[in-house]
């Protein structure tokens, strides 16, 4: 009874627009008044994982509720969430997300834990609805099968379509896991670094003076201590591991772990770096070279950025991307581009390393520290 999912691709319109229902009236069945506004079904059933709330779930919901007095809400349970994607959160927060963002209609809601692929629909004797996307109509109509197997009536299905993000594809937890798209299916980074050069404003500097993340303390003349913490408080991420600056993708490369994604500009605290020269390129699976000059985030650099992380995420390369200029802003485009648990360090000098998990948080930081960046005429 996973009917609330939605798929990564088949493009749709309709960004922002109401939910429309794609198979209005396709079932009638018992427990339901004709009115002029359509069906009204006393009870409608509706399951699926909902990790991340989103706006095409909260459509799927709200077309529900327009044709049901009220929904049965089953939630596949961790262990079998899990195991589709550990990053899901647990039952417990998918449920109170849901509550908080339908708090108006609590009373016509009630939340149950879905064990198996369709719950009790196809027994159900109360229900005379099912709420679904296009994705999973033919799993509904497995469950009339059923129904009719046992002489129970049919379920009318109301078949909501998807919510659509930014860029046309269907919005869905997965994407937001990823790091493609936020909960409204708003791209994390503005349109305009695509574009132009922007410039890092004063306000923005001053923010970014204080580390962006958990500082794991060490020596400077011995930096694997505290990178040999760090892989130790990291070992059971769930995503790429990043490094940024020279110092941190050498001491990862001689300490036997090599970074998933590295950035380098042969330099540390702006000075040349001879020890740069023993950074292995052949490591990696791909490499990149880009333009981003001191203060400034370039298409260049985002391009190399995305790339690198498409890559890892749909082929499990590792990628180097050499910087001519400073890589030291990179962090504020990696956050927002990369999945949902990567692990994203850069060295602060004397100090130690910074380590900061990719999660919602990061990004939503990130997106209005980019905000204050400025073009130049």
């Amino acid at each position: 009874m996973n009917h609330g999912t939605t798929p990564q691709s088949d493009k749709r319109p309709g960004v922002g627009q109401a939910p429309e229902l794609c198979c209005e009236g396709r079932r009638y069945a018992p427990g339901h008044t004709t009115t002029g506004g359509g069906n009204i079904h006393e009870v409608g059933l509706i399951g699926g994982t909902f990790d991340r709330f989103h706006i095409g779930h909260r459509n799927l919901f709200i077309s529900g509720l327009s044709k049901c007095q009220a929904i049965e809400v089953w939630i596949t349970v961790d262990s079998i969430a899990r195991k589709k994607d550990i990053r899901i959160n647990p039952w417990e927060q998918r449920v109170e997300e849901i509550k908080q963002a339908l708090d108006e209609y609590s009373e016509r809601l009630s939340f149950h834990e879905l064990t198996n692929l369709h719950g009790p629909a196809p027994t159900h004797e109360q229900a005379s609805a099912i709420i679904c996307t296009s994705e999973t109509m033919s799993e509904c109509e497995e469950i009339n099968t059923m129904r009719g197997e046992s002489g129970l009536l049919e379920l009318e299905i109301i078949c909501v379509e998807h919510t659509t993000s930014w860029d046309d594809f269907p919005i869905s937890s997965s994407r937001i896991r990823n790091g493609e798209i936020d909960r409204e299916g708003k791209r994390w980074i503005p349109e305009s670094f695509q574009t132009s050069v922007m410039f890092m404003t004063s306000e923005v500097e001053a923010e970014l003076k204080d580390p962006f993340g958990e500082l794991i303390p060490g020596p400077e003349d011995n930096p694997s201590v505290a990178m040999s913490e760090v892989l130790e408080l990291t070992k059971n991420s769930h995503g790429p591991l990043i490094a940024v600056g020279d110092v941190t993708v050498r001491t990862l490369q001689d300490i036997g772990r090599t970074a998933d994604i590295g950035l380098i500009d042969g330099r540390t605290k702006r000075q040349v770096w001879i020890g740069a020269d023993g950074i292995d390129p052949s490591l990696y699976d791909l490499e990149f070279e880009c333009t981003s000059p001191a203060g400034q985030l370039t298409p260049s650099l985002l391009n190399s950025c995305q790339t690198a992380i498409t890559s890892w995420t749909e082929e499990d390369k590792s990628s180097l991307i050499i910087v001519e200029g400073e890589e030291d802003l990179a962090p504020l485009l990696l956050h927002p581009l990369a999945p949902i648990g990567s692990v994203i360090l850069y060295g602060q000098p004397g100090k130690g390393v910074v380590i900061r998990i990719c999660g919602e948080d990061a990004k939503q930081r990130c997106r209005r520290l980019l905000s204050g960046f400025a073009t130049r005429e």
